[in-house]
This record gives C-alpha cells, sequence and structure tokens, in this order.
C-alpha cells in the first residue's frame, strides 16, 4: 500500500458522469470557436478579433480573461487551508486590476494596435525594444501557462479520482492539446466568445455556491467562520503543523512565521499589485473594442464582475474549510486546488460538481486561449514581422508563424505544467505576475510618462527586470528544496535564493535599470513621435485612423 491515502471513488463524485459533462461542454464550445473561426481572414481577425467588440462584450471577455484557475481554484484552496493569509491573494488580484486601470490601460490602448510592444517601441527604435517586449511577453505567458496547465491537471484528476503521477500528466497533456485547438481553430474572435461565456457561467456558479453554502451552514457569516475553526480544530492537517485552529482567521499562518516569510509576503504582495499592469495578455484585450468609450465602458463592466468574483472566493474559501474540511482537501488529487470542485460536491453532489468543473475548466481554456494569441502575436507580429521581416510579411505569413508559436508554446506549458501540479495554482500565477511587473511594467510607465526615456533605458529594464526575475525563481523553494517544489527534494536542491517570489528584488532592479540605462544612453532624438504618443496616450486622437490602417 503506498503513501498516499486515497479517497473513496464516491468522494469525487461519478467519473462517468464527470467527464461526460465535460465532453458535451467541450463540444458545444468547440462549436462556437469553429464558427467564430470562419470569419478570420486578417491577422487583426486574429489578434484583435477586428477591433469589432462592444465595451459589454469586452468587459465580459476581460473578467473571462483576468479570472484564472487560480483565482478560482488556487484562491478558494489557499484561504480553505491557510485562511486570512489565503485570502491575501483576492486582494492582490482585484487592487492590482485597479492598478493597471489607472496607469496604463487606456494609454496602451490609445498607442497600440496589436501588442504591448506596439507601445514599447513607438517613440524608441524598433528591433531591439521589440525583441525585448516579445521576450518578457513570451516568459510572462508561459508561467501563467505552466498555471492554468496545472490547474487543468489537478481538475480532471479530481473529477476522475485520478491519483497517480503518469496519469495525471497524462490528463495534463490532453488538456494542453485541446486547448491549443481552441486557439487555432477560433483566434481572438473564438475565444473571446469562449471568454464571455465563461465569465457568466463562472460568476453564476460561484454565485449559487455563495448562497447554498450559506444555506448549508444555516447561517450567515460568523457561523461559517465559526463552523471552519471547528472543522479546523479536529484536523490531522493542523494538528500535524501545529498551529491553533483559530490561526485561520488570523494574519501570518503562512506568513508570519519568521522574517524569511514575512519578506517573502511582502514580495508577493508587490508583485500581485504591480503585476496586472504589465500582463501583456490582459493589456491587449483593449484593443477589441473600436473607441475609447467603449474600452471605458467594459472597464466598467469588468470591475463589477471581478470585485464581486474576489468577495465571494472569502465565502468558498470558509466554506470548503467548514463543510468539506483540510483533511479531505489535502489528501484529494490536486490538493488545494480540489478545495472548490469539492465544495461543489458537499453541496449539489455529483452532478452539481461536474457542472461547476466544467466551469472551471472553461476558466482554463478562456485564459490559456488569451496568453496563447497574445505569445504568438508577440512572435508573428513583433518579432517576424517587425524585425525579421522589416514589416515586409504578408498578413497571412504572420499569421502562419502565430499559429507555429501556438504549438511549440503549448508543448512547453504541457511539460512544465506536469511538473508544477503539485503547487498551488494562485501560487503559480503570483510568479507570473512578478516576471510581469519586472520585465514589461517599468518600461509601460517609462514610455508612457518619461520624456526623456531612450532605448537603451528600455532595453535594460526589460532584461534586467525579466532575467533577474527568472534566475531568482529557479534558484528558490519553488523550483527545488522542498517536498512541493517541481523538482522535490528535502532541504536540498539548489534554492539558495529564500523567498518563493522574486519581486521584492526584481522589479526595484528593473526599475533601476531602466532609469540608469536612460541616463547613459544617446537620446533617440524622436521629440515628434514622443509629441505624438503623448496626444495620443491622453486624448485617443487618431486612433481610430491607426485601427483603420
Amino acid at each position: 500500500m503506498n503513501s498516499t491515502i486515497v479517497l473513496a471513488q464516491e468522494d469525487t463524485g461519478n467519473p462517468i458522469l464527470n467527464i461526460s459533462v465535460f465532453v458535451i461542454f467541450i463540444v458545444i464550445t468547440m462549436t462556437i470557436v469553429m464558427r467564430a473561426g470562419k470569419t478570420t481572414k486578417e491577422a487583426s481577425d486574429f489578434y484583435t478579433g477586428g477591433a469589432s467588440f462592444s465595451g459589454t462584450q469586452n468587459g465580459l471577455a476581460i473578467a473571462g480573461d483576468y479570472l484564472s484557475a487560480a483565482s478560482f481554484l488556487g484562491i478558494v484552496g489557499a484561504i480553505a487551508l491557510t485562511g486570512y493569509d489565503g485570502f491575501l491573494y483576492s486582494i492582490g488580484f482585484f487592487v492590482a486590476w485597479l492598478v493597471a486601470l489607472l496607469l496604463v490601460a487606456e494609454p496602451l490602448r490609445n498607442v497600440g494596435r496589436f501588442t504591448m510592444a506596439d507601445v514599447l517601441s513607438f517613440r524608441l527604435k524598433q528591433k531591439p525594444v521589440r525583441v525585448a517586449a516579445a521576450f518578457g511577453t513570451l516568459f510572462v505567458s508561459l508561467f501563467y501557462l505552466i498555471a492554468q496547465m496545472a490547474g487543468a491537471g489537478s481538475l480532471v484528476s479530481v473529477l476522475l479520482n485520478i491519483h497517480e503521477f503518469k496519469w495525471q500528466a497524462l490528463v495534463v497533456g490532453v488538456v494542453g492539446i485541446v486547448m491549443i485547438a481552441y486557439v487555432l481553430l477560433g483566434g481572438m474572435k473564438g475565444t473571446t466568445y469562449v471568454q464571455m461565456i465563461k465569465a457568466c457561467l463562472l460568476v453564476g456558479g460561484v454565485l449559487i455556491m455563495t448562497v447554498w453554502t450559506f444555506v448549508a451552514v444555516k447561517g450567515g457569516i460568523t457561523t461559517l467562520l465559526d463552523a471552519a475553526v471547528a472543522r479546523h480544530a479536529e484536523s490531522e492537517y493542523a494538528a500535524k503543523l501545529g498551529y491553533e485552529a483559530s490561526a485561520i482567521l488570523e494574519p501570518g499562518l503562512k506568513y508570519g512565521a519568521d522574517l524569511t516569510h514575512q519578506l517573502d509576503f511582502i514580495s508577493l504582495g508587490i508583485a500581485l499589485v504591480l503585476g496586472t499592469a504589465g500582463l501583456p495578455h490582459v493589456l491587449m484585450r483593449f484593443y477589441t473594442v473600436p473607441t475609447a468609450r467603449e474600452a471605458r465602458k467594459s472597464v466598467t463592466w469588468a470591475i463589477i464582475l471581478i470585485g464581486s468574483f474576489y468577495l465571494m472566493t472569502l465565502i468558498l474559501g470558509y466554506g470548503a474549510a467548514a463543510l468539506v474540511g483540510p483533511d479531505r482537501i489535502t489528501k484529494a488529487p490536486g490538493a488545494a486546488n480540489a478545495a472548490a470542485p469539492l465544495l461543489a460536491l458537499e453541496l449539489g453532489g455529483s452532478i452539481f460538481m461536474a457542472l461547476i468543473s466544467a466551469v472551471a475548466f472553461a476558466t482554463v481554456l478562456a485564459v490559456v486561449a488569451g496568453l496563447a494569441i497574445t505569445a504568438s502575436a508577440a512572435v508573428g507580429h513583433d518579432i517576424y514581422d517587425a524585425v525579421l521581416r522589416d514589416g515586409n510579411s504578408s498578413e497571412a505569413e504572420q499569421v502562419r508563424v502565430s499559429r507555429i508559436t501556438i504549438v511549440v508554446i503549448g508543448i512547453l506549458s504541457i511539460v512544465l505544467g506536469i511538473l508544477a501540479m503539485k503547487q498551488n495554482v494562485a501560487f503559480l500565477v503570483a510568479l507570473a505576475f512578478a516576471i510581469a511587473a519586472s520585465a514589461n511594467l517599468p518600461t509601460i510607465l517609462y514610455s508612457l510618462y518619461w520624456k526623456k526615456f531612450n532605448t537603451t533605458g528600455a532595453v535594460a529594464a526589460i532584461y534586467t527586470g525579466l532575467i533577474t526575475a527568472l534566475v531568482l525563481i529557479f534558484f528558490s523553494p519553488a523550483v527545488s528544496g522542498t517536498a512541493t517544489s517541481m523538482f522535490p527534494s528535502e532541504g536540498g536542491g539548489w534554492a539558495f535564493f529564500p523567498l518563493t517570489n522574486p519581486g521584492i528584488i526584481s522589479i526595484p532592479a528593473a526599475f533601476i535599470a531602466g532609469w540608469i540605462g536612460t541616463l547613459v544612453g544617446k537620446p533617440d532624438n524622436m521629440e515628434d513621435l514622443q509629441a505624438e504618443m503623448e496626444v495620443r496616450s491622453l486624448t485617443g486622437v487618431g486612433v481610430e485612423a491607426a485601427v483603420d490602417h
């Protein structure tokens, strides 16, 4: 008998029913994607859906893009196991969205056309900046994809009650292939429709679960918290870790043990709050609407949906702690990532669990599709067309290169997602946020708001932030040195950097590098483009003409 404690089959519902609901859902969404994909004829259709979506539609799609597997699976699991400290992810993700809106969303939309690099290279030297920005986009997208793949693998493993690693790895591979097919067939139009549907289903499903949780505990928030504390008090999980049951209501359970953990929390907070403003797949959504007015309208809808969702994750997290319990969560396939599906099973039985899990799967599909398109645009539009072909490639060639990129980055994310399956997906997404805040955000802010900023500063900021973040992640406990690392080892490995998130070092390093690079580098002498960029970013004048062109 192996040391893993295996749950009885009924504890994860009926596998046949679960997979049947999945197949039905995949067939329906694939049909929608294929119908939308038939209208994808030009590069603008593939990358931005031809800027043909309304503000309401785009608001739903933004919420669908932003509310990832980390938001649903990871945060609910983190709150169920670590309480208050787990809810910090919800707070960070939501506050980050507000920072992105206030600082970069509309100026980026007014200046760019397809990608983040369009903005960064607007008044700088095209080739070096586009290559650097493309690398930043690719690594952010890859780390985000790893989290989604790990979440999808955990989710399907729970549904099929799979505990053996080799079968879980196979599940991740199959899920990855399905996701690649979605993007290749549908482009941005198909992706946007899936994201809209997913946003409605996810927020609706979470709302039903929230109400049902209060019904199940027969009381309000106080009754729910008391039940969560009581369930933790009798758990092996709390006894093994040696903390008081009430600790799940107090800060510090995960990040308060010592100075290293406290610094890790500060690093996480910085990465979460600043990361969204550098996430290329979220920012790219602002290019899918025809006017600045529609962009602002889409923001309003996105805030309503995203804010409501993150408030409800608190109820679901403590609901999972109270009704499912930490022991059952940690022993399930996917561990913390299984908390939300198991809560659905506890509330409404196998059918409800299958439906909620299908919604969670839609969450993964929608986010992965957006990420894949963003990564493909970075290669097809920024590197192949602007750098390798000097802007002379045809749109058909760009789309073909982009499709090849989707396949390559999809395979990479499958392999790395298999290695990361033991990690909480909210934690994995936090790494992507750290890379985005390090590699992309300093250059975006400097480009938009510092007139003296030049090409040397841009390249220095991007590469310094990107390389610093990647090196620190590689030498952190996230990759080696613990039982849940990508390469598991107890007290060994190569983790000389003690923090799991590099943001506290890599983000300031990128800002400093951009500043120093600008001071020592030669001016670009592009005052006319600087003036045009400033007018467009603040007023939107000339945007529609650029889009039509």
